[in-house]
This record gives structure tokens, sequence and C-alpha cells, in this order.
């Protein structure tokens, strides 16, 4: 079948998000509360999210159904378009068949609405005014406002500063959609004036951000906490794009032998992932699924496993987790979405399992194969998305110097036509590659070594 482009029907959307707690072999550690070191329960996390999302969060059911109302908004983009990437294939010259599933057709252009819409949807069932978040590259806090503007609650978002100042057109979407954005670390909570005390020109992270947010969120009754990515239920809400999937190279009659997609926090690769897993797991299926990480943070290729928060100011419970410490400040990479110091519980779990593989580019890399992939695909990949395409482009080489056959299917998981400066940048030479090293982790996880139960 020579086609370019794989649709759906809406009909043949999914209709339940597939958990894959249920088919692990090896289930997650609890999170720990941090005072009493004893597994959280539903009252821990009630100020912070509805007992909707806290139902899936600990859920061991195979498969949750997907409400109407969500599934209505989902039409406005999906099921979104799986494509055969002729164009990159024969530019490489190598014995093998790449596709891609595209999120940049949302209406934030990347893969982030698929929980957004439904963190709203819950929020909204129990009478909640306004949702506050952070975000790192401004995919999520796009996101998150649009879903927002879909069940009339409000939208508070802390920006990241170093993608604050990058990215500004990211935080007027998120305007436009009707939002209050912030640079984080701010002077508006205790959490982000600790930070300013300590280094008033500190880029952010993702850390910090989670921890103003969460602060700002529980002084108010009628607002909650929303994550873009990490926990549980948000990684469950991403996996239709997987199931989507499935059934698009069932139209095309391919299966993938390798799955590649980015990793900050965890939902771009569980999204893509996670079924196909499943599959292995259940089915005695042998797909590589390879999680893709900037060099510069590194939470999975040199961190350790351990529990730590999921903040910088220790707002969170305790998660088991990959992790860098959550007091590693990441260097300033223009893929904010990454920037993250640990990896979520599922992935990493999986990670421990030997389930999933893991590798980190730099990225002048990166980059480079996001130009590759523009002139071959005519899509300019956000940055987040470049480090699937490099190393989509490193298996090829492979098999090519192999001489093996291979069929790759990649997490496209969103569009850079708001993030041109980051092109900018690199087509000027004012991008480089950040060495970590040994003393980086040692110095960044000498202080969580306290929090171990």
């Amino acid at each position: 079948m020579n086609r370019r482009k794989i649709f759906l029907n809406e009909s043949e959307m999914p209709t339940h998000w597939y958990n894959i707690a249920a088919d692990m072999p090896n289930k997650p550690l609890p999170p720990l509360n941090p005072r009493t070191r004893q597994p959280v329960g539903p009252e821990d996390l009630a100020p912070i999210f509805p007992m909707g999302l806290i139902g899936q969060e600990v859920s061991a059911e195979r498969h949750i159904e997907i409400p109407d109302e969500v599934q209505d908004i989902y039409t406005i983009w999906r099921p979104s378009p799986l494509y055969r990437a002729y164009g990159l294939e024969k530019m490489l010259d190598a014995p093998v068949k790449i596709y891609y599933k595209y999120e940049g057709v949302s209406p934030s252009g990347s893969h982030k609405p698929n929980t957004a819409v439904a963190q709203a949807y819950y929020n909204k069932q129990e009478g909640v005014k306004k949702i506050v978040t952070e975000t790192g590259a401004g995919q999520w806090g796009t996101a998150l406002a649009f879903a927002c503007a879909q069940f009339g609650l409000g939208c508070e978002v802390y920006m990241v500063r170093i993608s604050y100042d990058q990215k500004p057109y990211r935080k007027i979407m998120m305007n436009t959609f009707g939002a209050d954005v912030y640079a984080s670390p701010s002077n508006r909570t205790q959490a982000g004036r600790n930070i300013l005390d300590d280094d008033p020109d500190s880029p952010g992270s993702l850390g910090i951000a989670i921890s103003e947010a969460i602060e700002t969120a529980v002084q108010d009754e009628s607002n909650k906490y929303a994550l873009g990515s990490v926990l549980n239920h948000v990684l469950l809400h991403q996996t239709v794009i997987g199931q989507e999937a499935e059934k698009q190279l069932e139209i095309a009659g391919d299966y993938p032998d390798i799955i590649i997609a980015p990793l900050g926090g965890g939902s771009n690769f569980a999204g893509i992932a996670f079924p196909f897993i499943g599959q292995n797991i259940t089915k005695g299926k042998n797909t590589r699924c390879i999680a893709v990480e900037p060099a510069s943070c590194p939470k999975l290729t040199q961190g350790e496993f351990l529990y730590d928060f999921g903040d910088t100011a220790g707002y969170t419970p305790l998660l088991p987790m990959y992790t860098l410490g959550h007091n590693f400040r990441p260097a300033a990479i223009h893929a904010g979405g990454l920037r993250y110091h640990g990896a979520s519980v599922l992935c990493s779990q999986l990670l421990k399992d030997n389930l999933i593989e893991a590798v980190a580019l730099q990225q002048l890399e990166c980059f480079q194969a996001g130009v590759v992939f523009a002139r071959a695909e005519g899509i300019i990949a956000a940055p987040e998305a470049t480090h699937a395409i490099a190393q989509v482009i490193r298996e090829a080489e492979q098999a090519k110097k192999e001489g093996t056959k291979k069929t790759i299917l990649f997490n496209m998981c969103g569009h850079g036509f708001v993030d041109m400066k980051a092109y900018e940048d690199y087509f000027a030479g004012a991008l480089s590659d950040h060495q970590f090293t040994e003393s980086d982790l040692k110095s960044a996880l000498g202080e969580i070594r306290e929090l171990q139960p």
C-alpha cells in the first residue's frame, strides 16, 4: 500500500484509555508521604486534584472509559494522521520504513491537549473554578488554556523563565485562550522568592514552576492543580495516540520493530509506546521502545532510581523514579519540555525492568535532524520532537550498516512554528552542546539520600 497519509474515521477513535499498570509484571512502588514515609492516600491528594483523577492515578483497571464530553472535544483534531515518511526514507537511503504520528494538528500544536481536555473535564465535574499549572516550553500551558476555555474555567500558568523569554508567542497563545501567564521563578510565591534570593538570574526549571503552581493552587479551595506529564493519569490519557497508531499501521499492513519518542516527564513517550509495550508484555511482541532525553538532563541514562520530590520545593509526594535530584538545575536548552529532573513512575519502572530503552542526545545533533526532517517532509518540528527524529536517523544508519530491514514508528509530538527563535539560534551558530558530568550527578543527588525510606 503506497499511502503517505493514513486517516481514521471519528467512529474509529479509541473509546477507552489504556492503563499499562494493569499489565506490568512488576507494579510500581507507591508514592510516599514525605512526613510519614507511608503510601499516600486519596486524602493526601484531594487538596490538589479532583477525585475523578485521583481514582485514575491509583487504578489497576486495564481500560478506563473516555467520557463523551471529552470524546466530543477530541474530535476537533482526533484521530490525528499517521504519515509514511517517504521523503525522509529517500534521503536516508536505508532499509527502513518510517512512520510518524503527527500530533501537531491539535489546537495547541502538540500532544498535550489529550490530557488537558480530560483534566479540565474532571475538574469541572467537581465544581473547580480555576486550574493552576506550570509549563516548560509552553505546549502544556497552551493546551490547558485551550481546555479550560472549553469548560469555562480560569487558568493560571507559571512558565519557566528561559522559555518565557525565548518563546513569547507561546505566552500570547495562552493569553488568547484566556490564561494568565507568569515567568517562573516569580515573586508571587514563597517557592519563587526563595529561588530568586539564591539566584536572581535563575532561568527556572519545571521543578521550580511546579512548586509555584502547587503553592498557588492550594491557597484557594475553588482552585486545583494540573500537571502535564509524569503522573499516572496524565500518561493514561495520552494512550489514545498509540491506540490510533495501532489501527493505522494495521491499515498499512505494518507493525513497528522500533518505537521512538522524546521523554521529559514521560507523557509523550507513554502516549505512543504504552499500547505497544502492552502487546510486548501480554502477546509476546518484540518491539523496541526507545525514550530519548537531552544529554544535558539525562535522568534515565545517568540518574538513579530513588524516591524524590516531583518539584523543587518539596510540595509533592515522594515518587519512585529515575532522577537527577529535585534541586538539579538543567541547562537552558531550547527543548524546554525535556528540562525535567525526573521521569514518570511508570516509565521509570519499565526502564528498571528492561522493558524500554533510553538514550541521551545533544541538542546540536537534534536540531540538525530537525532541519533534515523539515526539508524531507515539509514539517518544522518542535525542539522536543527533534530528539525523536535524531534517534530515528541513528536507527536508520544502524540498519543500513547491518543490512537489516526495520519498520520505525515515532511520535512527531508537535510542530515548531512558534519555536523559530530556536532554529534562528541554530543557524546563527549560537547553540552549543552541554556536557553532564559525574560531579553534577553527585551534587544533585546528594541532598536526596536522606529522603529514602
